[in-house]
């Protein structure tokens, strides 16, 4: 119980208990991560069905790039503005790292994170956020997070030390591979099922992406870092949601088209 408290007190601004964060639960607390992006699509999933009764379009797409963020306390975006940061310097892999811990906010970060926004809200005003549509959008953040997390316990981390060291080092890397695979193969078998049974073949462009965003991370991380850090894994997420959701948007219109 104190790994779960622990995975929901650092990825996100639910409300929890204040526990000690001890060798053993920090062991499992990466296990737990996924769960969160379960909370998350669950909230994401209420605001879309209650925006659909009331009719809303802008505000609609508006609120599901915001509660993400809200929920999560932006934590990833933050890596994600300070690995835009880091790419965007063609600097040396020693430089990059150091601009990764700046806490200073560079103009590229700025740049990437306003047009990252943009491009979100505007493929959630262009998606078909129904049925089938929907249970895939509300269960990628906990399948990216599954992702994520399956990189932390698997590759080298590109410093050694920090925040994602701290999780990491207490683990026992071979179960935490097994717990976070198999929930994997359960969100992705689950995801091919449900399009497979209404006939929405379109839909598994949203699994297939977030594997090719994996494999890409592992690309980018080890070439330009040497291994992964804190920053990288909340770049990580949110490209891998926001692909996610373009995959899906472009797989429906050429679903129309075709059909």
């Amino acid at each position: 119980m104190k790994s779960l408290i622990i995975a929901f007190a650092m990825y996100s601004k639910i409300p929890v208990p204040q526990v000690e964060w001890d060798k053993k639960s920090l062991s499992w607390a990466l296990c737990w991560f996924p769960l969160v992006g379960v909370v998350i699509g669950a909230v994401l999933a209420l605001w879309l069905m209650v925006s659909r009764y009331l009719g809303f379009a802008a505000l609609r797409a508006a609120g599901a790039v915001a509660i993400p963020l809200a929920l999560s306390g932006a934590i990833h975006l933050d890596g994600f503005c300070d690995t835009c940061d880091a790419l965007s310097s063609h600097q040396s892999r020693e430089r990059k790292l150091e601009i990764l811990k700046d806490s200073h906010t560079g103009a590229f970060a700025i740049i990437c994170c306003c047009l990252y926004l943009l491009l979100f809200y505007a493929a959630w005003r262009e998606v078909e956020a129904e049925g089938i549509d929907l249970i895939l959008l509300c269960l990628s953040p906990a399948l990216s997070r599954c992702f994520s997390g399956l990189a932390a316990v698997s590759w080298p981390n590109a410093r050694g030390s920090g925040l994602l060291a701290t999780f990491t080092q207490p683990m026992d890397a071979k179960k935490a591979r097994v717990v976070l695979i198999s929930a994997i193969v359960v969100l992705m078998g689950a995801m091919v099922f449900l399009a497979a049974d209404a006939g929405a073949w379109y839909a598994l462009a949203l699994p297939g992406a977030a594997l090719l965003t994996f494999l890409y991370y592992r690309l980018m991380a080890m070439g330009q870092f040497g291994g992964i850090t804190g920053d990288t894994e909340g770049f990580f997420v949110q490209v891998c949601e926001c692909v996610m959701m373009l995959a899906l948007v472009l797989g429906q219109r050429i679903w129309e088209v075709l059909v």
